[in-house]
């Protein structure tokens, strides 16, 4: 073999590379726009999600209010009242007359 030879061979050998690594790529490419179109729709159902939450806390939230003054206004009738006394199940002796001696 001469030096023609062996150009040629790496021509050839070097062509079939470039052809692989284009392969290769168009199909990277083609599994990247794939997953790309996925997550544009997980975006869209996130986003449609997110808008009907929104809505559901724009629904909810003068209730919340409402709730949250009654609760300020029982917090602030419990501590106007005194605490009641402490209940004891147990029996005590009543004078020293029931202790043994």
């Amino acid at each position: 073999m001469d030096k023609m030879d062996v150009a040629f061979w790496l021509t050839v050998l070097g062509t079939c590379c470039w052809v692989v690594c284009f392969w290769w790529m168009y199909r990277i490419s083609n599994k990247q726009n794939a997953f790309l179109d996925q997550l544009r729709a997980q975006g869209k159902r996130i986003e449609t999600l997110s808008k009907l939450e929104h809505d559901l806390i724009k629904e909810v939230h003068p209730k919340v209010g409402k709730i949250k003054d009654g609760m300020d206004a029982m917090v602030a009738a419990v501590k106007d009242k005194p605490a009641p006394a402490p209940h004891r199940a147990s029996a005590s002796p009543r004078s020293s007359d029931s202790l043994p001696t």
